[in-house]
């Protein structure tokens, strides 16, 4: 796991290219985003192929992705915003789209509507050669109903988030009954306040990393240490973009040393 990769856009304002360029300079060989239109979405992949970045995932849309799991208009659209996500990820060579499959407290039940939606999502992403990393949110069933459900050799695994973790689900633990399906990571630290995702740097927070790597190296992860992070909290206020990337590098790399 000596692979290091941050997200795009964990700090605002900054042009892509001059973005990539950066994160190479400091460490960073992978990346994800957000899905965006197509020229914007190939203009990235073309700018990582450049600095030696790995564009590893999109990142689906989730806004209203409670929708899918009911009947209608919103839940097709829901739908169609996944499908378009794969899209994109077949159109600019990115191999995992990263998927959640609710959001909230109260996200809806497993409804029949809605495993169908998944079930034509999972068979486009097969037919594109695009795997589907499903997400811990705060409902474990959806998660454990989707891996049951679909198979590696469906091209579909686990994305652990360990921030989301430590504040929306504690005492909780993912990796002992979802690790052996893991693609993805999404590295983050929060101080464990219920619903708080304040995606701080890794060691800003309440997270053991210790345990984390333990956890990782136990599954035999080989793939990226992928910080999901934001400058946006006030612990970072005042802090260029420069200042910034380079306390991310140090963290990133402080997790290889564990």
């Amino acid at each position: 796991m000596e692979k290091l990769g941050i997200n795009m856009l964990a700090y605002k304002g900054i042009d892509d290219s001059e973005y990539i360029k950066a994160i190479a300079g400091n460490g960073f060989t992978a990346t994800f985003s957000g899905v965006f239109d197509a020229e914007r979405q190939l203009k990235i992949a073309n700018d990582c192929l450049k600095n030696g970045v790995e564009y590893e995932n999109l990142h689906a849309p989730f806004s209203h992705i409670n929708d899918i799991w009911y009947e209608g208009e919103n839940g097709d659209r829901m739908l169609d915003e996944l499908l378009d996500c794969v899209y994109k990820c077949e159109l600019a060579g990115i191999k995992t789209a990263v998927i959640h499959l609710s959001s909230g407290e109260y996200a809806p039940p497993l409804t029949e509507i809605g495993k169908e939606r998944f079930f034509r999502l999972v068979d486009f992403a097969k037919n594109k050669n695009v795997k589907l990393a499903f997400e811990n949110q705060r409902k474990f069933y959806n998660l454990k109903w989707a891996l049951k459900t679909f198979s590696k050799d469906d091209g579909v695994g686990f994305c652990w988030d360990c921030g989301h973790e430590n504040c929306f689900t504690p005492g909780q633990e993912f990796m002992p009954i979802f690790g052996n399906r893991i693609i993805c990571t999404h590295i983050h630290d929060n101080n464990g306040v219920y619903n708080d995702d304040s995606h701080l740097l890794p060691f800003d927070g309440s997270i053991d990393f210790k345990k984390v790597i333990y956890q990782l190296e136990k599954a035999e992860f080989s793939g990226s240490l992928m910080l999901e992070v934001t400058a946006a909290s006030e612990k970072y206020n005042g802090l260029s973009f420069n200042e910034f990337l380079r306390r991310a590098a140090i963290s990133a790399k402080k997790l290889t040393k564990i």
